[in-house]
C-alpha cells in the first residue's frame, strides 16, 4: 500500500498544464513539496503547511513544515525539519501535532522546535488530525478504519469500525467529529475504491457513528472542515472541492487537478493544498 500511494502521487505530480484559476481564488502560493495539509495557526496569524517530500509511507526523514502568511507569502520554507512524511495537523495547548505515518510529532508553536514524538502503537498510516474544545486531539488511520485520541502525550484508541470506511479527514465540530471517508475496497492498482466514501459523524461522548444524510458513496474523500452549518470536503483523486449542508447533497464548488488534500480555514477562507502541483490556494467564501 505504501508503494501504491507513492506511485499515485508521482503520477499526479506528472500532470502537465497551467493551473485553472477558481472562482473566489485570492492567492496561490507555490514551491512546496507535496503539500498535504494547510492549518491556520490563529494565535500567530499564519498558516502551517506540511510537506511529504517523496513516498507518503516512507520513514525517510525528508518531510518538513513550512509557514505562510495569511496573504500567501512564504515566512519560512523549512520551519520544522526532521520529519518523515507529515500530513494532517492539529493545535492544542500551544503545541502543534502532526501525523507522521505511525507517529505524531509535537512542535512548540512559539519556538518552532520539535519537542516530542508520540508513538501510536498499532497504527499503520496516520493521516488527518483535529482538536476538540477540551484540548484533546484526534488522528485518523486511513488503512485501519480507526481514529485515535491523544490527551497531552498519551494516545488511545477512540473508535475502530468498518463503518468508517478508510477515514481520512477529521474535523471536531462541537460534540461530534466529522469524518471524510475515502471508501471501501481500495484497488491497489490505481487507488480507486469498490465503493466511494462519504461524510460521517462520530459522537464524541457515545462514539456512535452516523452517516450524514445525502452524503454517502459519492467520492473518495480526503480533507474536511466545517464553517457554520456547511461542511467542505476534498476528493483527492478528482481534485474536487465539495460543499454540503444537512438539508441537501454535496455540491462541487471548485475543481482542481487531482491531489487536493487536507484543507484548512480561518472561518472566512478555505486553504487548499494541492499535492501534485506543490501549491496552496486560498479561496474566499464571499
Amino acid at each position: 500500500m505504501k508503494t501504491l500511494i507513492a506511485s499515485t502521487v508521482i503520477a499526479i505530480a506528472g500532470i502537465a498544464g497551467a493551473p485553472v484559476v477558481q472562482a473566489g481564488e485570492l492567492w496561490r502560493a507555490t514551491g512546496f513539496e507535496q503539500p498535504e495539509s494547510a492549518l491556520v495557526d490563529t494565535a500567530h496569524n499564519r498558516i502551517v503547511v506540511s510537506n511529504i517530500v517523496g513516498d507518503p509511507g516512507a520513514a525517510d526523514g525528508n518531510g518538513y513544515l513550512s509557514l505562510l502568511s495569511m496573504d500567501g507569502k512564504v515566512i519560512a520554507r523549512h520551519w520544522v525539519d526532521g520529519m518523515d512524511a507529515p500530513k494532517g495537523m492539529a493545535i492544542a495547548g500551544g503545541r502543534l501535532y502532526a501525523a507522521d505515518i505511525t507517529k505524531v510529532r509535537v512542535v512548540d508553536l512559539s519556538s518552532g522546535r520539535l519537542v516530542e514524538t508520540i508513538d501510536v502503537p498499532g497504527s499503520g498510516f496516520l493521516n488527518d488530525m483535529t482538536q476538540d474544545d477540551a484540548g484533546k486531539v484526534y488522528v485518523s488511520d486511513m488503512l485501519a478504519d480507526t481514529i485515535y485520541r491523544i490527551d497531552g502525550d498519551s494516545p488511545e484508541l477512540f473508535v475502530k469500525d468498518p463503518l468508517l470506511a478508510s477515514p481520512n479527514g477529521v474535523f471536531a465540530d462541537g460534540d461530534r467529529l466529522i469524518v471524510a471517508s475515502w471508501g471501501k475496497g481500495i484497488n491497489k492498482a490505481d487507488f480507486s475504491t469498490a465503493e466511494p466514501g462519504g461524510l460521517l459523524s462520530v459522537d464524541l461522548a457515545t462514539k456512535r457513528i452516523t452517516p450524514l444524510p445525502g452524503a454517502q458513496n459519492f467520492a473518495d474523500l480526503d480533507g474536511v472542515i466545517a464553517i457554520g452549518g456547511t461542511i467542505y470536503a476534498t476528493a483527492y483523486m478528482t481534485g474536487t472541492l465539495y460543499s454540503y449542508r444537512p438539508d441537501g447533497k454535496p455540491t462541487a464548488m471548485a475543481q482542481f487537478k487531482p491531489g487536493s488534500a487536507d484543507i484548512g480555514t480561518d472561518g472566512e477562507k478555505i486553504f487548499v493544498p494541492l499535492m501534485g502541483e506543490g501549491e496552496v490556494v486560498a479561496l474566499s467564501l464571499d
